[in-house]
């Protein structure tokens, strides 16, 4: 699932609060990560191209640039080469306004957490981002391939195409489609959405934060956009047709 699997994972932090870089960086070590640090736009952009990280804790304002910004920059120039192994954003900001979080998710934001904020929390959201991808049980891998229509989903090597095109989905994203593709036909209200993707974080999840990444989720799914329906007023389904053999 990480990009370095003979080392340990690797967090880039990136925040020009340098005492609150020093502490994020003490915690993260303490919990056995790598920890790379970076104090503007700049660095950050340099480090996650050379070090590539597993998970970035990235601060939306930065004094050369934008974190939103630099979160689509980084995920665009990064992913393409990794797509079993995406790089995870968490946004560390003091703005907690709804339309902020939705703005940052919209850039590709996998969570959000606001300032202050507890260390220890933070460690605990690293560690699960950096826990979803493969799907265990029992310590063994499941059957790992998914299809339905002309989409198909391999779990385990974290991959979905539609036909032979491969979409190039964020974690919440693949998250998303999967829990959709599990069970066609049946609708998923936002909330059941909720705690079956962000899980232990869901109280935390705003239902317009399902609504754009269903959004970018279906604007990625080519010509199987459609099959992905909104039930007004209630939660979202996939339609399930015969199945396609590639």
């Amino acid at each position: 699932m990480m990009s370095n699997l003979s080392q340990k994972p690797r967090i880039l932090i990136v925040d020009d609060e340098r005492d609150l870089v020093r502490l994020v960086k003490y915690n993260v070590e303490q919990a056995g990560y790598e920890v790379y640090t970076a104090y503007n736009g700049a660095e950050a952009l340099d480090l996650a191209w050379t070090k590539q990280p597993d998970v970035i804790v990235l601060d939306l304002m930065l004094p050369d640039c934008r974190g939103f910004e630099l979160c689509h920059e980084i995920k665009q120039a990064l992913n393409p080469n990794r797509p079993n192994n995406p790089v995870r954003v968490i946004m560390l900001t003091a703005r907690s306004a709804e339309n902020d979080r939705v703005q940052g998710f919209e850039f590709g934001a996998d969570d959000y957490v606001t300032k202050p904020f507890s260390p220890r929390e933070l460690v605990l959201r690293i560690k699960a981002m950096l826990n979803r991808g493969v799907q265990q049980e029992g310590g063994k891998e499941k059957s790992s391939v998914l299809e339905n229509g002309c989409i198909k989903m391999d779990t385990n090597a974290f991959r979905a195409w539609v036909e032979d095109t491969e979409m190039q989905l964020t974690p919440i994203e693949f998250k998303i489609l999967h829990t959709l593709l599990k069970v066609p036909n049946t609708v998923k209200t936002r909330e059941q959405l909720l705690y079956d993707v962000w899980e232990d974080t869901a109280t935390e999840i705003l239902d317009r934060t399902v609504d754009a990444h269903v959004k970018r989720l279906r604007s990625k799914m080519g010509k199987a956009r459609d099959m992905l329906e909104t039930v007004r007023g209630v939660g979202y389904r996939l339609e399930a047709v015969s199945s396609f053999t590639p």
